[in-house]
């Protein structure tokens, strides 16, 4: 916990609080994009989490803030985030409210393209029970863009388009459409987003979770942009280049401030080559990065479930998988999902849309999209993805950075061959074929490669550098509990395909160096990398059921501390060096055993 020194004006030191007051320059730049809600007070909210160092971060508290919720915090918080629109139906039914709880700005709701609309334009979607509370200029110049979920039924949701009237907010006839949202769906992005964080992936990330009782929540999330591709997407199927211009612009302009572009070319040409050329290369690391690391994503070609950077967010459809159960599929009802290893297409149907948004901002001629399946950044994709692959799996074997630049410099073959034999095993699936489960169906992996990455430079430097694992052995550590006997019967194939796979890693080994010293290095990385307990999207629903059942007898505080610890827990960087706190309280202490022994029962799972 930080110790901070004294202050006495509270009101100065919660004053950067003050600049987050629903205004965005968005609302300048492109009216058109923006519903427009008055907003007011919302009572009856009490402090479930709050991100102290999320805060620090940001600039909103000072550094050396004491990471407590103190009664002059709680109230700012409740001043500046406890808020719910005043919407269609209630300036329908001419509904009244005091003028103090009234906030003086409007805040927005804004339209972006969505499969689910029945206009596949962008016209009557966007932000359903959102709106954003503005933008934040915190350290180093740096903005943060800030929406709430659950904060009203807007114009802009699912139920508006189809059943094509207005609903108050909380209508318990409609779902998605009353404009609430859980209070587990905040505890759930809290969780999920900072694990995602905390191992290197751009994500959302929950500031605030706020209680209203009767398992309602709203849920402040917070990003350095919050666009999405379908932001875009919308104005571009529309043919609307000058809407669409203005957005790309204020879009750059974002990414100069936030120093993501630097060097920014003076020519629009010259910008939007640049700009097609970033977002090839992040959704081409990022989909290869989804697909090692097992992340459902649900891409698609709307481009509504990602950011602009590749970045997560609406963490409600996210799964983390424990195994390569590369055929799941969530079922939404009306069709069933992408699955993982679909993304890769997915994501790259997405920046064939950019090819073809930014010709059409150059040439003012909006050209099919089938003409840009060839064009120059689907050959860089290709070979971005397949390089980021390469980086993958090197780094989760446990090499090294110096170590990693040199295979991929040197030997890439090598390295192509071991990927071809560990694949054989991590996308064998189970005989039983194609199952349901409980929001979808899925063909089961039955190998955790993870498993075999941890063990074996343990044993190798154990028994030594020219022995080798037998088939059962090797078997038995990859061997999950999905798996039935036929599954993992020693055929002549199976045999050869065990030898290969150590043969070709300690190939690997002895490429980079000395291998003892080298194994040693790997021991004490993958340990880290490969985890035995891993976070699955199962575990933090049920981690997440626990925390709700034990809330009785946690403070804000303690959530804040719960999450941190489970964070640190399920840290995966191995260079990362984690400070914590050993002066747990016993509801923590006994919430977190708990807690660790779920994510180990799920391990495996989706």
């Amino acid at each position: 916990m930080a110790h901070g020194r004294a202050r006495k004006n509270l009101e100065d030191e919660y004053s950067q609080f003050d600049q987050i007051d629903g205004r965005h320059p968005l609302q300048k730049a492109l009216p058109e994009m923006v519903v427009s809600y008055r907003v007011r007070e919302r009572k009856g909210a009490r402090i479930a989490y709050f991100n102290f160092h999320l805060a620090k971060e940001m600039g909103l508290l000072p550094a050396d803030q004491d990471e407590v919720m103190t009664p002059a915090l709680e109230k700012k918080l409740l001043e500046t985030f406890s808020i719910i629109i005043i919407n269609e139906f209630d300036e329908m039914n001419g509904r009244k409210f005091p003028e103090k709880e009234i906030k003086p700005h409007r805040y927005m709701a804004t339209r972006y393209l969505q499969l689910q609309h029945p206009n596949k334009t962008g016209k009557t979607s966007g932000d359903g029970r959102s709106v954003w509370n503005g933008q934040f200029k915190g350290k180093g110049g740096k903005v943060w863009d800030l929406s709430s979920c659950g904060s009203g039924a807007t114009c802009l949701s699912p139920a508006t388009a189809i059943q094509g009237k207005f609903f108050e907010s909380g209508d318990p006839s409609i779902s998605y459409g009353c404009g609430y949202s859980e209070l587990d769906e905040g505890f759930s992005t809290a969780f999920f987003s900072e694990i995602m964080h905390r191992n290197g992936y751009s994500t959302e990330r929950a500031l605030l979770v706020l209680d209203y009782g009767g398992k309602i929540g709203l849920t402040v999330r917070v990003h350095p942009n919050l666009l999405r591709p379908s932001h875009f997407f919308a104005w571009l199927k529309q043919s609307d280049q000058k809407a669409l211009e203005k957005l790309v612009d204020q879009w750059i302009f974002q990414q100069v401030k936030n120093k993501v572009f630097v060097n920014l070319p003076k020519t629009k040409a010259g910008q939007y080559k640049l700009c097609l050329d970033w977002l090839t290369d992040r959704f081409a690391r990022t989909s290869a990065r989804f697909e090692d690391d097992y992340i459902f994503c649900w891409l698609d070609w709307d481009g509504d479930n990602i950011l602009m950077d590749g970045g997560i967010i609406d963490y409600g459809s996210i799964r983390q998988f424990g195994l390569f159960h590369s055929e799941y599929r969530y079922d939404d009802v009306e069709r069933y999902s992408t699955t993982i290893v679909e993304q890769k297409q997915k994501a790259k149907y997405l920046v064939q849309t950019f090819a073809q948004m930014f010709d059409y901002l150059k040439t003012s001629q909006k050209k099919n999209i089938k003409e840009f399946s060839n064009h120059s950044s689907m050959t860089k994709f290709d070979e971005i993805f397949e390089e980021q692959k390469d980086i993958n799996l090197l780094e989760k074997i446990g090499f090294n950075q110096k170590h990693t630049e040199l295979l991929l410099t040197k030997y890439r073959s090598d390295v192509y061959e071991f990927r071809k034999v560990f694949a054989y095993f991590e996308t064998a699936k189970s005989s039983e074929g194609l199952i349901e489960v409980a929001d979808g169906v899925n063909r089961n992996a039955i190998f955790c490669m993870r498993d075999i990455l941890r063990e074996l430079p343990q044993l190798l430097l154990a028994r030594g550098v020219n022995a080798r694992l037998d088939a059962d052995e090797f078997i038995e550590i990859i061997r999950s509990s999905y798996a039935n006997d036929d599954d993992v019967k020693l055929t002549p194939t199976m045999k050869s395909k065990i030898t290969q796979f150590q043969d070709l890693y300690l190939k690997l080994v002895e490429l980079v160096g000395k291998t003892s010293t080298v194994l040693l290095t790997i021991t004490m990385r993958s340990s880290v990398i490969n985890k035995y307990d891993r976070v699955t999207g199962d575990a933090v629903t049920t981690v997440v059921d626990k925390v709700m059942n034990a809330r009785p007898k946690l403070s804000a505080n303690d959530m804040y501390d719960v999450l941190r610890e489970f964070t640190e827990f399920q840290n995966l960087d191995p260079d990362l060096i984690q400070k914590r706190d050993h002066n747990k309280k016993s509801n923590r202490e006994r919430l977190m055993k708990t807690m660790v022994k779920i994510v180990r029962e799920y391990r495996e799972g989706l």
